[in-house]
């Protein structure tokens, strides 16, 4: 029977991506294939949240003093997004193969719903809530059961109809999966919606979808119904980073996405994220990115 890795690598081939560097969305929504031909140096990225599964390759992710290994066979739940570091490493000059699937909120809740019915009857156990909030990107190895959805949702998408007939239902036995793993208490966290977490992460969607507008801290406080000191420990405790030190982030992976993807000169991209001052934008984007925007796309 094939591995993930040979099924990805089948996937790529018969859908033309072996040259594909970067995610490409599949007839399944939610669910991106993740190519890239080569290992690639630490370098700052934005993470979106949801769960990821390596089938080829090896990943280090940074945030503050953390360090998340995860390679084949492994995956990544994310609860909320997050601006990070990466450096990825190709195994036998062989390419980095993945996949990359949304949690739907409405799934999340229903199953959430149905597991907590399980347990109240007796039925299920559920990953035990810790009391202190987690830093959102954990990874963990596939056991039997969700490595046997995994090359389900992979060998279905070989098949255009029976990804749009059968892929939604395996991805969702995916999140199930997910949710009754070591780490499902991230993603139960989130469908609590009077919890810290999910107060967080719902700030963290105001972030990037209104990261061009004026921002304070006392506003995002008030959002999420939390002092002004309590949000700040909480933001922390979710994302490893201040407020402002997380809007900062994505302001600059903004820009340099409209940099390079859409040739915006810097001034321009500056402006659109939010930034008043060009040289300001100048200065921090070396500091984040090593680079500055002009260099940055040649």
């Amino acid at each position: 029977m094939k591995n993930l890795a040979q099924l990805m690598q089948s996937f790529a081939h018969l859908k033309s991506l072996n040259t594909l560097n970067g995610g490409y969305q599949t007839l399944i929504p939610g669910v991106k294939f993740y190519r890239a031909s080569a290992g690639s140096d630490r370098e700052p990225l934005l993470y979106q949240s949801g769960i990821i599964v390596i089938g080829q390759g090896r990943k280090n992710i940074y945030i503050a003093d953390n360090c998340v290994q995860y390679g084949s066979g492994d995956y990544l739940v994310l609860g909320v997004p997050m601006p990070l570091e990466c450096e990825a490493f190709s195994d036998h000059g062989l390419p980095i193969l993945g996949l990359i699937i949304d949690v739907d909120s409405h799934i999340l809740h229903k199953l959430v719903n149905q597991i907590n019915e399980q347990n109240t009857l007796g039925n299920l156990t559920t990953p035990s809530h810790k009391t202190l909030l987690d830093f959102g990107v954990k990874s963990n190895s596939l056991d039997d059961n969700f490595n046997s959805a995994t090359t389900r949702l992979i060998k279905v998408l070989h098949h255009d109809v029976e990804a749009k007939i059968l892929g939604p239902a395996i991805v969702e036995e995916i999140v199930y999966r997910a949710l009754v793993g070591d780490n499902g208490h991230i993603l139960f966290d989130l469908a609590r919606h009077d919890g810290h977490y999910a107060r967080i992460a719902r700030v963290l969607d105001t972030l990037h979808t209104e990261y061009a507008e004026v921002i304070s801290v006392e506003h995002l406080a008030n959002q999420a119904h939390m002092s002004v000191s309590g949000f700040h420990r909480a933001f922390r405790q979710v994302t490893s980073e201040t407020p402002l030190q997380y809007l900062k982030k994505i302001r600059l992976n903004k820009a340099k996405d409209l940099i390079v993807t859409e040739g915006k000169q810097a001034t321009e991209a500056a402006m659109l994220v939010g930034y008043t001052s060009p040289s300001q934008f100048s200065r921090e984007f070396k500091r984040h990115f090593n680079a500055t925007p002009r260099t940055i796309d040649s």
